[in-house]
């Protein structure tokens, strides 16, 4: 059966799985939204092969089985299977620990030895030496932080910072003050910032966030079950104004010493993108300035906290935003692999410590999206790279010495490499939009002779789903943009649907890819069941396009993504099967503002019937000095942009039926910003739908997750006229009883 899409440029050859008859869908299980929720992670999405790693300094992988390790060798693919956990249990039970009804999270430390976790346990397995108690750490640790070597463990309590050295606890800093934080992640972590402690090489020093947010305003937060409701204060940092002060400690834990780094003025600076050069003697650190606009990777000496010297300097006339710290080649302690955007594509530079840029790795408009590691040697790299398009990954090779590359994957799609210790070997993790996951093994001298070792069945296999397609569009701002389109099961090139666009549309997000479903949810696919055509594109502002792509929104949130929108929204428009009158769009956080933007700003002129916007910015002065400053620059620095893009402006020319919704522990997207909304709307006498969940952040997560989505189909259906009825004079006078 082929279906012509004139208006998509496409011909395409439908099976029944895709196109559904009738005869097919009787014998075909329709996708619940509770499923699509509670089980798109685990059993409706694509198999794997669990626990996948390769065993350092040998050729071998293992992955598990059940409650067993299958061993795998490269080069001939000879399997034995590892019963560890027998030999675990032993050991657990003599050591007074419980015996473990599964298999844990196993990581190889060497060929003869496993790491693992347990009631706040450290062991290894040893299949020569048996169980071994290597550390523990108290129940109450947060931010726990284990070195890979000595198992020496970092962890907080409350806003102070502890070290168990060897069954020893040491206490590295305590808190003075309400305010002062040791051993967490900070900048909000902004910067790819996501812990707060770095261990040395050798697992002797911890480097440590030491942050002062006394200055910073405090922002309450409800709890409920308290009579009356207590409030749990956090700080949030508003945009334009104060800013934390951060520091970073030294603590050495055999002398139990500690010093500070002198990082100097200004306090308010940025301290990002921590790293240990391998011998123990210097920490890098990429410093940021408030504005975002320069960056300094500076040298510090890690014995006295002595400033070095800065190795080299970023700027940018929009932003830098360094994200990943240095990587220092194996067995040396001065040359290190930087990734940078300052050619406009996040790529790889191979540095020394003299601040001398020896050599390029990657080039291209394809930018950099994973880094994996080097050989023994140091003599080769691997990572991953975006295709121009954005919509694929590929796994490189480069030699350092030369700069030579070669490509080590080839179909398009999403793949994913892990590389054996000595380089030689890659397993190559693959999906596409039409194949749910394979895994290749091959040499990295001769990748063209891979075989597949394991391949995972649809697991959506026997369900209602319509065809997903991935569409290209031009954005008024030049660059193409990529889309994803969801067709009802049982479509119908002659009817007319409502469409659903979800959109988000912000920084460091991608929507749409070339991976299984193209990127889609299921939920997406049961609104589809229902009638829906789903619609998501990745506009100007989107990740993985290149900083020129990204950057499109500098000082003016939501002007050139809604323009892309639009341009969506116009395509579906001229496609014979989308009702221009039926159209409703749903976003969260980033995607709240659009959806709100898009419900009320002129530019979209009422295109959207109704629109669902959760946790939703309504004014960037509002939100967190870090994300806002960096993309908008301070409000007294961009008035206009501010004053354009502040919600609060356009709530007379709100049309349509907009729900909002918003989690009233929100320490991200404060609950203050929809608040303000309604209250905006009551003075202004507009009418707006509301609902809240209780004590939730800033997102709606766990089984209430179920009940939001219901919530978002509901009125969707309800106020979008998003019903079996095509008489739209009908579904009004229907609204009107």
């Amino acid at each position: 059966m082929k279906l012509n899409f004139a208006r998509l440029g496409l011909s395409i050859a439908l099976p029944c799985l895709l196109l559904l008859s009738p005869l097919c869908l009787a014998a075909q299980q329709k996708l619940t939204m509770s499923d699509a929720i509670l089980k798109g992670r685990t059993v409706l999405a694509p198999a794997n092969l669990k626990q996948l790693q390769w065993i350092p300094g040998t050729t071998q992988f293992t992955h598990a089985v059940g409650n067993k390790i299958v061993r795998v060798q490269a080069n001939n693919q000879k399997t034995d299977t590892l019963d560890v956990l027998t030999g675990i249990n032993e050991g657990l039970v003599a050591f007074g620990v419980p015996a473990l009804t599964g298999l844990p999270a196993l990581t190889w430390v060497d060929a003869d030895n496993l790491s693992f976790q347990s009631e706040k346990e450290i062991f290894t397995y040893s299949f020569s030496q048996g169980l071994q108690r290597k550390n523990r750490y108290p129940a109450d640790a947060e931010n726990v932080d284990i070195h890979a070597k000595t198992f020496n463990a970092a962890y907080t309590r409350n806003d102070d910072l502890w070290i168990n050295a060897g069954g020893k606890e040491l206490g590295v800093a305590q808190s003075e003050a309400k305010g002062i934080v040791y051993g967490k992640s900070v900048h909000r972590e902004e910067f790819g910032i996501y812990k707060g402690t770095f261990w040395s090489n050798s697992g002797r020093h911890l480097a440590f966030y030491r942050m002062d947010e006394s200055m910073v305003t405090e922002y309450p937060i409800y709890v409920l079950d308290s009579m009356p409701a207590q409030v749990r204060e956090v700080r949030y940092p508003f945009a334009g104004s104060k800013s934390h002060h951060v520091t970073l400690g030294v603590f050495d834990t055999q002398t139990g010493q500690k010093i500070y780094l002198q990082t100097g003025e200004p306090a308010e600076q940025y301290l990002t993108n921590v790293a240990w050069t391998p011998d123990d003697k210097y920490i890098l650190i990429a410093v940021v300035n408030r504005e975002q606009n320069h960056m300094w990777l500076k040298q510090f000496d890690a014995a006295t906290g002595a400033f070095v010297k800065t190795i080299f300097e970023e700027t940018n006339d929009k932003w830098v935003e360094p994200e990943k710290p240095p990587v220092f080649l194996p067995g040396s302690n001065d040359q290190f692999l930087w990734q940078s955007e300052r050619d406009g594509y996040n790529h790889l530079y191979l540095c020394n410590l003299s601040g001398m840029e020896q050599r390029q790795i990657s080039k291209g408009a394809m930018p950099v999206t994973n880094f994996y590691g080097f050989d023994t040697k140091g003599e080769n790299c691997f990572y991953q790279l975006a295709d121009e398009s954005g919509l694929n990954r590929y796994v490189y090779s480069a030699q350092l010495k030369t700069g030579t590359v070669r490509r080590l994957s080839n179909e398009d799609g999403i793949h994913n490499g892990l590389i054996s210790s000595n380089g030689a070997w890659v397993l190559d993790v693959f999906s596409s939009n039409e194949i749910p996951r394979l895994v290749y093994l091959q040499s990295v001298a001769r990748p063209q002779e891979r075989q597949i070792i394991f391949g995972a069945k649809n697991p959506l296999d026997g369900y209602q789903l319509g065809l997903t397609r991935l569409v290209k569009l031009p954005s008024p701002g030049g660059p193409m943009l990529n889309a994803r389109m969801i067709l009802p099961p049982d479509f119908v090139a002659s009817n007319q649907y409502p469409a659903l666009v979800y959109v988000y549309n912000g920084p460091h997000v991608q929507m749409v890819t070339n991976g299984w479903l193209a990127g889609g949810e299921l939920w997406m696919h049961h609104m589809a069941q229902e009638g829906y055509i789903v619609f998501v594109l990745d506009g100007r502002g989107s990740a993985n396009r290149g900083q020129a792509f990204e950057s499109a929104i500098h000082r003016r949130a939501g002007d050139s993504e809604m323009e892309d929108q639009l341009a969506g929204v116009n395509f579906l428009k001229t496609q014979g099967f989308v009702d221009p009158k039926r159209i409703g769009i749903y976003g969260w956080s980033y995607g709240g503002f659009m959806t709100t933007s898009l419900m009320s700003r002129p530019e979209a002129g009422g295109v959207f019937r109704c629109g669902v916007a959760g946790g939703p910015v309504i004014d960037w002065s509002m939100y967190e000095i870090m994300y806002t400053e960096r993309y908008m620059d301070s409000p007294k620095e961009n008035p206009q942009g501010y004053a354009k893009s502040n919600l609060f402006n356009y709530v007379d020319n709100l049309s349509g039926r907009l729900l909002m919704i918003h989690g009233s522990s929100d320490d991200v997207v404060l609950w203050q910003h929809s608040l303000r909304y309604i209250r905006e709307c009551v003075r202004k006498g507009k009418q707006i739908d509301y609902f809240v969940y209780p004590e939730h952040l800033h997102n709606v997560m766990g089984g209430d997750r179920v009940h939001l989505f219901e919530k978002l189909k509901r009125f969707l259906m309800k106020t979008c006229g998003m019903w079996m009825f095509r008489d739209h004079d009908l579904v009004e006078r229907l609204r009107g009883l």
